[in-house]
């Protein structure tokens, strides 16, 4: 594991490369100054951590005692633009979680879409805190029989879903009933896989990612 230097922002930002068996990972973190959460998240399969809703969070959550730890997998590591088989992005995450733990505190594992999944399918494994689910592609769009629901749900531990209103992958009307604790969903109105919204919606996007972050926030303070 190595020390890197990141761009400096509000807090004090810091990278750190680590070595997995599906290659090396990064993270990125966004410290609290008297921190009493980790929230590690990561990206989709179709993009980076520059992604609105990770920045948002990042930028956000530190000023209120969470430090964000925003995690970019082997193959975007690498360069690469097609994300590998779940099998491996679980070896991926698995790989980082050392690092990830390394501060003592709790450890909320998360992501947006294919990180989201990641999250739930190895929560209970890792012993992870809680679950904070992006965007969770609950079927491919236009496909709702080929469901993923059984990731989310056995997650087995508190579990936050932040989902777009008009989300092809999974409109919140579409997310299955569950025994009351097993995960609370936040929509965001008129927002899509991306948490964008359209310049004619309701709400500005500026207010969409609000949604978002106070959402989080409000949930991570209900946390034990």
């Amino acid at each position: 594991m190595t020390s890197e230097p990141s761009e400096p922002s509000e807090t004090t930002v810091t990278g750190e490369t680590v070595d997995t068996d599906a290659g090396p990972a990064r993270i990125t973190w966004h410290p609290a100054d008297d921190a009493r959460l980790v929230l590690a998240l990561s990206h989709g399969a179709g993009g980076g951590i520059e992604a609105r809703d990770l920045r948002a969070l990042a930028a956000a959550l530190p000023a209120h005692g969470v430090s964000v730890a925003l995690v970019e997998q082997p193959w975007r590591v690498a360069g690469k633009k097609l994300a590998p088989a779940p099998k491996t992005l679980d070896t991926g995450w698995r790989g980082v979680w050392p690092a990830l733990t390394a501060p003592g505190l709790p450890l909320i594992a998360g992501g947006r879409s294919a990180g989201a999944r990641v999250a739930c399918r190895t929560a209970r494994e890792l012993g992870a805190h809680a679950v904070l689910a992006l965007g969770f592609p609950l079927h491919p769009p236009g496909k709702p029989e080929k469901s993923r629901a059984d990731e989310l749900l056995a997650a087995g531990v508190p579990t936050l879903v932040v989902q777009g209103g008009n989300d092809p992958f999974g409109r919140p009307p579409e997310f299955p009933e569950a025994p009351e604790g097993t995960y609370d969903l936040i929509e965001v109105p008129y927002a899509d896989h991306g948490f964008a919204v359209p310049k004619r919606a309701g709400i500005t996007q500026e207010q969409a990612l609000e949604l978002i972050t106070d959402g989080v926030l409000k949930w991570t303070g209900s946390l034990g």
